[in-house]
């Protein structure tokens, strides 16, 4: 019984970051205000959504997204509006375009030059020394004579 009550306040978290005076009447528009906010960052706890966030900033930024939608925007144009005023920072997956291009492609590269480096790394001390003339062994002969 401890587990499951556990294991339900682990996934319950989320529900109670969302205070009921903040909830709409309206089922769907409720619905699609959780989805959204899902999206979104809280640029206060960084890695949490606006759904999971206790923080103030947080609960204002839900209740700007649900009045959006309350007044007739699309989920489209209620994100715009928040990324508008709050800047790609509040998106959780922002776009791979324009300058978030580099940054989600830079991780790949990187990678890829590591393999390459490494394969050739790896191909240069399989190849070995080359052998030793003459003269080396005999220098060599003497040096461990000693």
């Amino acid at each position: 019984m401890k587990l499951v009550t556990f294991i339900f306040c682990i996934f319950a978290g989320a529900a109670w970051a969302v205070e009921p005076s903040e909830m709409l009447d309206d089922p769907i528009l409720e619905e699609r205000a959780r989805v959204l906010s899902q999206g979104l960052r809280c640029p206060v706890c960084q890695n949490e959504t606006i759904d999971e966030s206790n923080a103030s900033l947080a609960q204002e930024l839900r209740i700007v997204l649900r009045e959006r939608l309350v007044a007739g925007d699309s989920d489209e144009e209620a994100v715009t509006y928040m990324v508008s005023r709050y800047g790609e920072y509040v998106l959780l997956r922002p776009d791979a375009r324009g300058a978030n291009l580099i940054l989600w492609l830079a991780a790949p590269l990187m990678l890829l030059l590591a393999l390459v480096i490494a394969a050739q790394t790896i191909r240069r001390k399989g190849r070995g020394a080359a052998p030793l003339s003459d003269e080396e062994e005999k220098e060599l002969s003497k040096i461990l004579d000693q």
